[in-house]
């Protein structure tokens, strides 16, 4: 992931109803989920919702496929690793750490 990435990704994300949006699929796994069950699960206008996935879908955070009538959105977990991955590059001035415990790391 490169910088340019990163911001878009990051900037998705910088909106409540996106994040919990984003935070919704990424729980719901690989089946995914319809914009009518996120709307329904997270108690947004399917409208608004529509914006926000196509918002997060133009960042390659979210996937979507068609299976017949409906569309089912997906996490893109390569996209979320490698922003993570980004932004924990030089954690820890380049010393190894398990960033799962920041307790853990002595250099940070």
């Amino acid at each position: 992931m490169n910088e340019d990435q990163a911001i878009s990704a990051l900037g998705a994300l910088a909106h409540a109803q996106r994040l919990r949006t984003f935070r919704a699929l990424v729980v719901a796994g690989l089946p995914g989920l319809t914009p009518s069950v996120l709307a329904d699960q997270l108690g947004i206008a399917r409208n608004a919702l529509s914006f926000h996935l196509k918002e997060l879908a133009h960042a390659g955070l979210v996937t979507v496929e068609q299976q017949g009538r409906n569309l089912i959105y997906r996490a893109d977990y390569s996209r979320m690793n490698g922003l993570l991955g980004y932004l924990t590059e030089h954690c820890c001035q380049g010393a190894p750490c398990d960033v799962t415990d920041p307790g853990a790391c002595t250099t940070c």
